[in-house]
């Protein structure tokens, strides 16, 4: 199999689709024949990069490319922008309203979720562009 790619558009504060594109995500490792706990990953880090766009920012896109012992998940947002990268890596910590509390999410994992899922994961922001995000993550020795 070579390598295939999808974009997946999210739009901010769409909770009635929120967690589509990384269910379509798994579905399609799902029928590719990923390993399960690769897919696990993915759709764990790929949740929550979804949910951080459709919460914190004014939209943006999941592009995922995926060969048979890698997933590279890129994940870009349109503006705010996170000020203090170092502070949001931090468990628990969450610039989420209490709108978006109420509702269930903001608890602050998002980002460390995503960074424990992956097996390179980088970030970059700046204030008022955006936020980008990449997750690679592979096929571990013995799965």
């Amino acid at each position: 199999m070579s390598a295939i790619k999808y974009t997946f558009q999210i739009e901010k504060d769409d909770f009635s689709r929120a967690g589509e594109a990384s269910s379509s995500i798994k579905k399609i490792l799902m029928q590719v024949g990923s390993e399960p706990s690769l897919t696990r990953r993915v759709a764990i880090a790929t949740y929550e990069a979804e949910m951080n766009i459709v919460i914190h920012s004014d939209g943006g896109t999941i592009s995922v490319m995926i060969d048979p012992k890698c997933v590279m998940v890129l994940a870009k947002d349109n503006g705010p922008g996170i000020e203090n990268i170092e502070l949001a890596m931090k468990e628990g910590y969450s610039t989420a309203t209490d709108r978006i509390r109420e509702m269930g999410f903001g608890a602050g994992m998002g980002l460390s979720n995503m960074k424990k899922c992956s097996d390179e994961f980088s970030i970059e922001s700046k204030i008022g562009e955006g936020t980008t995000i990449m997750m690679n993550m592979c096929v571990k020795e013995g799965e």
